[in-house]
């Protein structure tokens, strides 16, 4: 299979670049954006080389993850042909499996090393959506896919529609455009993934969908913006550096810090790795918090 369909990224890249000058101007001609909003040399670099590393590591694991789905794909359980309905049909499938994998990256601390790095910036622009971690294939993002290629979809398809997803939500990381009329309905928006990427009790962990926000409405994530309530963005444990590698390591180096720490019974190691991400021990000696039921949750 030839593979082309992972260069859809770098085939938009223009059009990414344009509209991140089009918003720099806006914002800095009209000075009425909030600091959050606006951009800085250090913070937009720091960005591009995330995006950098996003691709190498994408590529590395390129070769691995087409063998993988090309080898279940002999064991599809349908043929599935190439068509617009087809498409229109993975498009929404892909969405709802994003959604899950989305909110396991935030609650899930082995997935939320790759995830915390695009979250872990105090601004949002448009550059932000290139604020990517080069470890997701390690995290396992690939795995949420295998079900597309399973039901039949050909992997090329489910490589494109992944990151035709990508490319379409690289337009909802703006403090530009604010409410979008009847679209806030169904689709997801700059206004409600301002919530998503807001650390505010009010917001924090909801509006996880990718291109459609009726999955958070039907699961119970969803929260509107409030006019009332300002977004505050970055992380609860919050990093104050630009330095690409600590960016996209230090979760990595805390929770294997975390895992393999003194005095850790062999429940919560594997709680470190696999509970929420800020789940810790009401003891630094956790054998005597697992004597008592649920002290340690």
């Amino acid at each position: 299979m030839e593979f082309h369909a992972q260069l859809i990224l770098l085939y938009l890249s223009p059009v990414f670049f344009a509209f991140i000058a089009v918003e720099w101007y806006v914002i800095a001609k009209q000075r009425c954006y909030s600091q959050s909003a606006s951009y800085s040399w250090t913070d937009t670099v720091s960005n591009g080389i995330l995006a950098g590393f996003h691709e190498i590591g994408d590529a590395a694991a390129a070769i691995f993850v087409v063998v993988i789905y090309d080898t279940l794909f002999e064991f599809r359980l349908f043929d599935i042909p190439s068509t617009v309905l087809t498409f229109s049909l993975l498009f929404v499938l892909q969405d709802f499996l994003y959604y899950w994998f989305h909110r396991a990256s935030h609650n899930i601390r082995w997935m939320w090393c790759s995830h915390v790095v695009h979250h872990s910036s105090e601004t949002l622009n448009f550059s932000t959506a290139m604020r990517q971690s080069l470890t997701y294939p390690i995290s396992g993002m690939w795995v949420f896919w295998l079900p597309l290629v399973i039901i039949g979809f050909q992997p090329k398809m489910v490589v494109a529609i992944v990151l035709v997803n990508l490319a379409v939500q690289f337009f909802i990381h703006t403090q530009v455009v604010r409410k979008l009329g009847w679209l806030e309905v169904f689709f997801n928006t700059p206004s409600h993934h301002r919530v998503h990427h807001a650390k505010n009790p009010e917001y924090l962990e909801h509006n996880f969908g990718g291109t459609l926000i009726i999955w958070d409405k039907i699961f119970g994530t969803f929260v509107p913006e409030r006019d009332d309530v300002e977004c505050v963005y970055g992380i609860p444990r919050q990093i104050d550096t630009h330095n690409p590698l600590t960016l996209t390591f230090h979760e990595w180096r805390d929770m294997f810090r975390d895992t393999f720490g003194p005095k850790k019974s062999l429940r919560n190691r594997i709680r470190h790795v696999f509970g929420h991400p800020e789940w810790q021990p009401a003891s630094d000696d956790d054998t005597r918090v697992e004597a008592a039921d649920g002290r340690d949750s």
